[in-house]
């Protein structure tokens, strides 16, 4: 049992413990190629958030890993794959919501969300809440954009591709076929030059994007890249929670410059 992950938790370990910190994982349910599962979104994003809030938990953060949020925003195309879940926006929002009430309830005013899955957008979530909770810090944590993937991978790939699968390789070993079943990740793009040169965004339609559901190549992934890669990634997420539990939840400006 781990303290610090509510699934784990129990009344009587809480009550020991005054928590300041929830850690909220979001991810969602999709197709990832043929070789990784459709859970792996939520896998990836649960397994950094505990890691990262162990690291934070071990120098004195009382954090608390929330139940991961397995419902993703899901392009055109995806949404007709079988079982692959679609929440709004909007239904995004109405459990942000929730949560953040449930917590401010308890005395709980900093809530970091670690997001796994590239169609969640929660930055204009958090600006329509936060004025409704303007005593509390909430911020999201990207974590596929938070470094310089190039740095750890060949060809990072974008869904199911070397960086996913090495993840996942290291992290749920057992939930990983063999890269000879994997399809190649290959993608089409656009045709027009506006979307081209990203002068204009306009989701993609996946069913049309790519035959296999991924988008980029696995075949260079490794357990040990992905080992590498989630050692640094889980260092600077718990630097930063060490640096958040130091501060009252909007005491977060340099006045001195």
């Amino acid at each position: 049992m781990k303290k610090y992950i509510l699934n784990q938790a129990n009344w009587g370990s809480l009550k020991e413990e005054k928590f300041e910190m929830a850690i909220l994982p979001w991810g969602a349910t999709e197709p990832h190629n043929f070789h990784l599962p459709y859970g792996t979104d939520s896998l990836q994003s649960e397994k950094i958030a505990e890691l990262s809030t162990s690291k934070a938990y071990d120098k004195g953060v009382k954090a608390m890993v929330l139940p991961g949020i397995p419902l993703g925003v899901q392009n055109p195309g995806q949404i007709d794959y079988p079982f692959c879940l679609n929440a709004s926006a909007s239904t995004q929002l109405a459990i942000l919501k929730d949560i953040l009430g449930s917590l401010s309830r308890q005395g709980i005013r900093k809530l970091v969300i670690i997001n796994s899955h590239g169609g969640n957008d929660f930055k204009p979530l958090i600006r329509e809440l936060q004025p409704l909770f303007d005593d509390f810090f909430i911020g999201v944590i990207d974590w596929f954009k938070a470094m310089d993937n190039s740095q750890y991978f060949d060809e990072p790939g974008d869904h199911a591709g070397e960086m996913e699968t090495s993840i996942m390789q290291y992290l749920f070993p057992d939930y990983v076929l063999p890269l000879n079943l994997a399809g190649n990740g290959e993608s089409i793009g656009f045709k027009l030059k506006g979307l081209k040169d990203k002068l204009v965004w306009t989701p993609r339609n996946w069913d049309m994007v790519s035959k296999d559901t991924g988008v980029g190549n696995p075949t260079l992934a490794s357990a040990e890249k992905g080992k590498i890669f989630l050692e640094i990634l889980t260092d600077n997420i718990s630097d930063f929670m060490i640096e958040l539990n130091t501060v009252d939840p909007q005491d977060i400006y340099d006045l001195r410059e």
